[in-house]
């Protein structure tokens, strides 16, 4: 598969949805767990999705139970936390593997096309964020400790080029 618009994924209340729907808009993809040190960064995911979103942001959390079993409750129990903690309100898609031969589809092209830390494609942990132009193309892979709010001239960027 040669883009992103090829994908699609499960939401969190079960009905699928393709990436295409999200052609045309900078997309910022995040892997997520509800019990990690990392877990507050939700809030500042939230803040930048209401600010950008009528220019054409859309924050996309994929929750993951793979790194310490951070995120072990039901696709409900995860949606409920992260809407009464957070209260998220971009997609929130189905918990998945990012990592590994079980990798989501949408994890595996992403990680091919935006490597980390010193050439790697595995993803390290949670809060892993991508961030994809209006065009479909991974522009940038973030670390975990890279926090939204460090993102928003990154994001504005993207969001300009039209």
């Amino acid at each position: 598969m040669s883009n992103i618009y090829q994908f699609e994924a499960e939401l969190l209340e079960g009905e699928t949805k393709a990436l295409a729907d999200y052609k045309g808009k900078v997309m910022l993809i995040v892997n997520t767990a509800s019990k990690c040190g990392f877990t507050p960064q939700f809030a500042g995911l939230e803040k930048l999705y209401e600010k950008y979103k009528s220019q054409g942001l859309e924050v996309l959390g994929f929750p993951c139970n793979q790194f310490g079993g951070q995120d072990p409750g039901t696709n409900k129990e995860i949606g409920t936390f992260c809407q009464r903690n957070y209260g998220v309100s971009f997609p929130m898609f189905a918990k998945v593997d990012v990592k590994g031969p079980e990798a989501h589809v949408i994890f595996r092209y992403l990680t091919r096309e935006a490597k980390g830390l010193l050439g790697s494609r595995n993803i390290k942990w949670n809060f892993t964020k991508f961030l994809v132009g209006r065009n479909g193309e991974v522009l940038e892979r973030y670390a975990p400790t890279t926090k939204p709010e460090a993102l928003e001239a990154d994001i504005e960027k993207a969001l300009a080029q039209k």
